[in-house]
């Protein structure tokens, strides 16, 4: 806690100097999983980098003290080694405690523990005039529902206090093929009413095949049909193993390991990285598959991507929808864009309180208006659309909008990380900018970006440099294969890539 505290104490100097000088400033990580445009200024940013330690595990209480920057697979082993698991864990192992609290994290277990920041018990924040306080539900309650959502706006996390569960040795996963959207989204439904089920999401392979796959913790199961495991180089692909037992007619049970469960769509990112082959004319097979295994888990491939500039090839994004319109919108996307896979999640109804300080939805459900025009509390179904979309720059962000238009027109909200293309008075129409803007002023945040500020479109306005050697980059990332093998350079290079290098 030494190391912490002095940690801390260095941040809030750093605060405290933007604050005297009234100079705005940004958290900086080191990484991200966001695919927004970023660029960081060394001389503008707090560097939060080194918070990145398990200060501890509580077995009795089942809690442990953990700093922002720890990402969920150094986690999930510390607490493995003491029977325990955080109870939603993120599918992608860089993605950090940090990201998952301030930012949105909706997961395969959050039908039944809510978005990863329904897990978090205490957070520590260095205001923005440099002082450290405690938010919890007792303390500075608002502040720490504030949290949600708020992307670093409201301070600077520095330490969270969470919750965990029991762990056991293996996932019982059982895989119910479906035939049709809205026989996948019926299944969601029900499995979510099924209380020995600890995980539970689903694959679209075709608006005609798709599978729902729950989960269970257990240490044994005689009902099953293997061992399955999907870490390792030579492990088929998580999605097209589920693939294959959607075009069973029967159910499927394997056990997995545990830590295989949690991170299975961490090679391939989902499916993703299966457009890298098709990219660059490579045999998209098990052979080749494994011997590019390096270049296909998610913290490379996010290094690749931003390095690339490819963020503006390709749709990504997720949209949470209340549960009775999301067969309509994956129709939407079915008929509008005809990407496949397409990603199910089901979230508790507490989800939308997670996502950024929204506006509540008091719109029609299933062609049905609520009752009396009451706020929607029900649940919602995640629909991850990742894939690419060949088009001008202007036809782009003409069909993103769209997509925007209709995910607001049927009550839900997207993920923030990624890029938005609202313009200002859009996006306020759909985040509570009064209530939001009054915890600011109460805590002394307005200094900080507000969420806006950080994510909005920054399309063309990222920094590559000035003189022969900038005008080289450009060209480039501009330019067919060489921005895709630029990206690839920079990754197998590593060092930062999100921070701008001082010139003279």
């Amino acid at each position: 806690m030494d190391i912490h505290k002095s940690a801390v104490d260095a941040i809030c100097a750093r605060v405290r100097q933007f604050h005297d000088a009234k100079t705005p400033f940004r958290i900086y990580h080191g990484s991200t999983n966001s695919t927004r445009h970023l660029d960081f200024d060394p001389s503008s940013v707090v560097d939060v980098s080194s918070l990145n330690h398990i200060l501890s595990i509580d077995v009795e209480k089942r809690t442990a003290v953990v700093e922002p920057n720890v990402p969920m697979d150094v986690l999930v082993r510390a607490t493995m080694k003491a029977g325990l698991l955080p109870p939603v864990v993120m599918e992608f192992p860089g993605i950090t405690v940090g990201g998952g609290f301030v930012g949105t994290a909706g997961e395969s277990s959050s039908f039944k523990h809510g978005f990863f920041d329904r897990t978090v018990l205490s957070a520590e924040v260095v205001l923005a005039n440099g002082q450290t306080v405690t938010a919890s539900a007792s303390s500075n309650s608002d502040l720490f529902e504030g949290l949600r959502g708020s992307f670093g706006t409201l301070g600077v996390l520095t330490m969270v206090e969470m919750r965990l569960v029991e762990m056991k040795k293996f996932v019982e996963m059982t895989y119910y093929p479906t035939t049709s959207i809205e026989g996948a989204m019926a299944k969601l439904e029900e499995e979510t009413k099924n209380e020995e089920n600890d995980y539970l999401d689903g694959v679209l392979f075709a608006r005609n095949s798709g599978v729902v796959v729950s989960g269970r913790l257990v240490d044994a199961c005689a009902k099953t049909d293997g061992i399955r495991r999907f870490s390792r180089a030579w492990d088929q692909w998580f999605y097209l193993h589920a693939e294959s037992l959607a075009a069973k007619s029967t159910v499927s049970i394997e056990l997995v390991p545990v830590e295989d469960y949690l991170f299975r769509y961490d090679r391939g990112a989902f499916w993703t990285a299966a457009y890298a082959y098709q990219y660059f004319w490579i045999p998209f097979n098990r052979f080749t598959r494994w011997l590019l295994d390096y270049f296909m888990h998610t913290r490379v491939m996010y290094h690749a991507l931003h390095a690339s500039g490819h963020t503006d090839r390709y749709i990504i994004q997720d949209l949470a929808l209340p549960a009775g319109n999301a067969a309509a919108f994956t129709q939407y996307i079915d008929s509008a864009f005809g990407l496949y896979p397409l990603w199910l999640c089901p979230l508790r109804k507490d989800g939308r309180e997670s996502m950024g300080h929204p506006l509540g939805y008091r719109g029609a459900i299933s062609g049905a208006q609520n009752e009396s025009g009451k706020e929607y509390e029900g649940l919602y179904i995640n629909v991850g659309v990742w894939g690419p979309h060949p088009s001008s720059q202007e036809e782009y962000v003409g069909v993103n909008r769209d997509l925007e238009a209709k995910v607001r027109e049927l009550g839900g909200l997207k993920w923030l990380y990624a890029r938005v293309f609202y313009n200002e008075d859009e996006f306020w129409g759909i985040y509570d900018k009064k209530k939001y803007t009054a915890l600011r002023e109460k805590y002394g945040a307005t200094s900080l970006p507000t969420v806006w500020d950080k994510v909005k479109d920054r399309q063309g306005k990222e920094d590559v440099g000035g003189g022969a050697r900038g005008a080289l980059r450009r060209f480039v990332k501009r330019w067919g294969l060489l921005s895709g093998l630029y990206g690839v350079y920079k990754a197998v290079l590593g060092g930062d890539y999100l921070l701008k290098k001082k010139r003279p």
